[in-house]
């Protein structure tokens, strides 16, 4: 595990205070979507689904600072579309620096090296490059030929500038053990603070619905990724959310761990399910039917979900709601996981061959695209 000392600090300070105020659901992490504009079109992707005047939108510097205060998590993230092209970024990373948050900055890297002038490195601020796999399934998962190549460049020149950055890396059906575990050398090669892997999600107005990984091949996939995990691969997730990942340890989704605030409000129920939106931080945890979610409430959009955003604060509330948890996380991180045997790997869905659009448009109708987000860029999809 690779998070900063600072940031264990900050979260543990942060349960144990909410946990003496008698408090069970509290967040952990603020989702915050300043826009949903893009300079990307990924097959994969939910959040760029948007008509033409939304993607044209943004949130204020004032509004992001509000979410920020109200919400009172110890750590953010900038997610997005591409939060690069936020006219405001700056002040929006100062301001949340300035509140001794620690910030994730999430950005597919096209405009980072650009961008590298226009902020101060700071223990409280990390660049998560989104990097989805070797050159040739992130090119392909992104939908335009070398944005890996930008990416790691990018990557070696904030790390020369001073920044702290990490990788995120969404998996899916067709992700190839042998090929992720040589991903991983590579990247912990590039000098980053560590990794954050997840499987995919699928999102209802995603392009390519092939491709999103079921529970049982998730946990056979990653079980095959993991296993015997060399001590140079540093993770930016907890040891406890790795086992869950592998199938090795039972959690039970806590979405209000994470809440999500963007252009329409504080979203219903989290950052991967689009049910409604509450005014304020207050009304969302008083207002969302929270047993109506996870997998434990039978809903079917939860079924086979096993993204961080939801289960990484299921594993800290594992870590520190008893003893047992406390010293189950301390032997795997000390010690590492005790090697099972692998479960069989489930034999992934035949996919449809790839098209590349030469307009830049995505071959099938999509439900509010816009070409404010994709037009001049590549783009790819699944044939029907």
């Amino acid at each position: 595990m690779s998070v900063p000392v600072g940031q264990m600090i900050a979260v543990v300070r942060h349960v144990l205070r909410e946990r003496w105020r008698g408090n069970h659901r509290y967040p952990l992490v603020l989702m915050l979507e300043p826009l949903f504009r893009c300079n990307l079109a990924c097959g994969g992707c939910g959040k760029i689904q948007h008509p033409t005047e939304i993607l044209r939108s943004h949130l204020t510097p004032e509004q992001c600072f509000q979410a920020v205060d109200e919400c009172g998590a110890p750590m953010v993230s900038i997610p997005g579309g591409e939060p690069l092209l936020h006219p405001q970024i700056e002040q929006i990373v100062a301001g949340i620096v300035a509140r001794k948050k620690y910030l994730y900055l999430c950005t597919n890297a096209l405009k980072l090296e650009e961008m590298l002038p226009h902020f101060t490195p700071s223990p409280y601020l990390a660049f998560s490059v989104h990097l989805d796999g070797p050159k040739e399934e992130h090119d392909h998962a992104v939908c335009r030929d070398g944005v890996y190549d930008v990416a790691v460049a990018a990557i070696r020149a904030a790390r020369k500038a001073g920044f702290r950055v990490t990788t995120n890396s969404t998996l899916f059906t067709d992700a190839d053990p042998a090929r992720y575990r040589r991903f991983f050398d590579e990247v912990m090669a590039l000098g980053v603070e560590g990794m954050m892997i997840s499987p995919g999600y699928s999102y209802e107005k995603a392009p390519d619905q092939e491709h999103f990984l079921a529970r049982q091949r998730s946990q056979s996939l990653f079980a095959r990724i993991l296993e015997n995990a060399p001590r140079r691969w540093k993770f930016n997730q907890s040891p406890v959310f790795l086992e869950f990942l592998k199938g090795n340890w039972d959690l039970e989704c806590r979405p209000w761990g994470t809440p999500t605030y963007n252009l329409f409000g504080w979203q219903k129920p989290c950052y991967l399910l689009d049910e409604g939106y509450a005014t304020s931080f207050r009304g969302l945890m008083e207002e969302t039917s929270w047993a109506n979610y996870g997998r434990a409430s039978g809903n079917p959009k939860c079924g086979d979900c096993m993204v961080h955003c939801g289960y990484e604060p299921a594993a800290v509330e594992a870590t520190f709601g008893s003893l047992a948890g406390l010293l189950a996380t301390a032997r795997l991180t000390l010690f590492g996981a005790p090697k099972r045997p692998l479960p069989p790997l489930p034999a992934a869905a035949p996919a449809a061959p790839l098209r590349v659009q030469p307009n830049g448009l995505h071959a099938l109708p999509v439900l509010g695209q816009s070409p404010v987000a994709i037009a001049a860029e590549p783009a790819c999809d699944r044939v029907a």
